[in-house]
């Protein structure tokens, strides 16, 4: 097989794999297969498959609804969570937001979010390229929330550890990140009556755009998928 377009570039001119050396393609749905580069030529590779296999969709899945935070924050928001595993990221457009995507501007910021986790998938050699939804506002978080197995919101002041959890063997955990400034009454009271509980970290209080790798990376090493 020939790999060209923007795969065979970055594998041929990034990457800089040459004959003789293995290479994995994924189709991002959990489909792996290993390859022998068998020739290299500029923006191209020709590979021989040798093997195939089929990972599983994770179970259970980790959703983080990440706060918009500033500037390029929210890519390195994203870049963490998928080399950490999380399985789906959900930009949340919460009240204290400093960075808010407007109409105009939506589409080209979630585009980067993606693009993010696609790169960071590649990266670190997942199976499965994680799902970057849709702006979300309250009413779909709780949505979320209410369908999850179990649904945790990182607060630094909780009584409980994120640490110290009962955790569901399967279904969803959904893991919410406030913004910069804090999430406000008004959404810890709709997140509370939708069925999420509140959690802390550790000691000290984390960036947003740290914190949900941090929280992710906890409950991840208390599953069989770590």
């Amino acid at each position: 097989m020939i790999l060209r377009g923007q795969e065979g570039r970055h594998a041929g001119t990034v990457r800089r794999l040459a004959r003789g050396e293995q290479a994995y393609l994924t189709d991002g749905a959990g489909t792996v297969a290993r390859c022998l580069v068998t020739a290299a030529a500029p923006g191209e590779l020709e590979l021989t498959v040798l093997s195939r296999q089929s990972e599983p969709r994770p179970d259970p899945s980790v959703a983080v609804v990440q706060a918009i935070p500033k500037g390029d924050r929210g890519e390195l928001a994203v870049e963490l969570l998928t080399e950490v595993g999380a399985d789906v990221v959900v930009p949340w457009a919460a009240e204290r937001c400093v960075a808010q995507w407007r109409a105009d501007r939506a589409e080209k910021a979630l585009g980067r979010w993606r693009s993010t986790a696609l790169q960071a998938a590649k990266q670190s050699r997942r199976a499965w390229v994680p799902e970057v939804t849709a702006q979300a506002g309250m009413s779909a978080v709780a949505q979320r929330i209410r369908a999850a197995a179990l649904a945790v919101v990182l607060e630094p002041d909780a009584p409980a550890r994120l640490a110290d959890l009962d955790l569901p063997a399967a279904g969803e955990i959904v893991l919410v990140i406030g913004p910069e400034g804090g999430i406000t009454p008004a959404e810890q009271h709709e997140l509370a009556a939708a069925g999420a509980v509140a959690a802390r970290l550790g000691p000290t209080v984390l960036r947003a755009s740290s914190a949900g790798a941090v929280g992710a990376g906890i409950l991840l090493s208390r599953t069989a998928r770590w």
